[in-house]
């Protein structure tokens, strides 16, 4: 009972080329993906009506300079650590 939030951030490692690096990030509420990063795409993409509103207003703020950095700061950071397991 209640309500249940989860975020959750993946770094896909497709190649030892750190241009081949993906970040996604899924913001979960209630079991139902409702936004989602993908730094394939560049951009939040929203799945519920609040995820669109949600993701159209994250896409002009600084929530997309923050993502961005993540995949710098941690994903491509942790590479070598990926590749070396």
């Amino acid at each position: 009972d209640g309500y249940f939030y989860h975020m959750m951030r993946q770094c896909r490692y497709s190649s030892k080329d750190l241009q081949g690096i993906e970040l996604i990030t899924s913001y979960v509420f209630n079991q139902a993906e409702n936004i989602r990063f993908n730094s394939t795409v560049g951009k939040f993409v929203g799945y519920t009506e609040l995820g669109v509103k949600n993701a159209e207003a994250w896409n002009k703020g600084p929530e997309l300079a923050g993502e961005l950095g993540v995949l710098e700061r941690f994903c491509k950071h942790n590479a070598d650590l990926h590749y070396s397991t």
